[in-house]
């Protein structure tokens, strides 16, 4: 299974050893035991492609990437929602000195997050805390600025975005991320249900980035940029992906590593499969709050 994710995701087979290792792996992950939620072999593997306390492509790169137009600084504060395993909480606070709140709602990340945090010894300006999508809430006027790592999954989007846009104080600023379907996605479709299925995902919830750009107006944000931002999303998955096939050159996985590497490449192929057909789009928002600096 393996193999033939690999194959058709970077283009070329994978290292012997991985596909020596996932050769029987298919009858041990039936698919409605293919989890996506964070068990520790999870995390451990989203380090290794994305980098250390990151949960997706790019990592600190494309963290500090997103972060550079909202002029962090040593004295600003700055709201991440969707902080993962901790990684851009620290890059953030390394690269620029900005004070960091972190929140996730994954308990397994949210544990990751704050055992990383600690051990960097950055928890004097940075806090990690939990937060619920589903009755999101956050102090009002509390944060300089916000960075928004697809924080819409499987919740109601306006509430979310009313919660961020409250969480800035006035002239504050926003950049977002967020997986867009522009179209109704099929949920009949043999390839959207198993995406759906890896992703722990309801197809129906995703809107088109159009409905958020139209939503964060509504919540008081003045939208300045909307962008998409697919093309670099890929590149960097096979780019992680890559490196972590070079990396196992020589080594057999353990077989429970070996599965969760099958799950994972099987995500990332459909998710690449569906963003190349136009189905899926990976966007970026930066916004301003409307509400004047006294």
């Amino acid at each position: 299974m393996l193999s033939i994710a690999v194959r058709y995701l970077f283009g070329r087979s994978p290292p012997p050893v991985l596909a020596a290792a996932c050769a029987d792996l298919a009858p041990a992950v039936p698919e409605s035991r293919v989890r996506v939620d964070w068990p520790a072999s999870r995390v451990a593997l989203s380090n290794r492609l994305w980098g250390m306390g990151f949960v997706f492509p790019g990592g600190e790169i494309e963290t500090l990437r997103l972060v550079r137009p909202l002029g962090a600084a040593s004295a600003a504060s700055l709201l991440i929602v969707g902080v993962g395993g901790g990684g851009p909480a620290a890059a953030v606070t390394r690269n620029f000195g900005a004070w960091v709140t972190g929140v996730e709602h994954d308990p397994s990340l949210l544990a990751a997050a704050r055992s990383f945090i600690g051990k960097a010894q950055l928890t004097k300006k940075v806090r990690i805390d939990a937060w619920n999508p589903w009755a999101p809430s956050f102090v009002p006027k509390s944060h300089h600025h916000c960075l928004a790592l697809e924080p819409l999954h499987g919740a109601q989007p306006e509430p979310i975005l009313d919660g961020l846009a409250s969480a800035l104080r006035p002239g504050g600023q926003m950049v977002m991320t967020e997986l867009t379907a522009d179209t109704p996605l099929n949920p009949n479709d043999p390839t959207v249900a198993r995406w759906a299925v890896l992703e722990r995902r309801d197809p129906d919830g995703l809107v088109p980035g159009i409905a958020i750009t139209r939503m964060l107006g509504r919540v008081g944000l003045d939208v300045r940029i909307a962008e998409d931002i697919s093309a670099r999303h890929l590149e960097q998955a096979i780019l992680g992906w890559r490196v972590l096939l070079h990396d196992l050159q020589g080594a057999k996985p353990p077989r429970q590593e070996a599965a969760q590497m099958v799950a994972e490449a099987e995500l990332w192929l459909l998710r690449r499969r569906l963003i190349r057909d136009g189905r899926l789009r990976l966007m970026r928002w930066h916004a301003i709050s409307r509400t004047a600096i006294v």
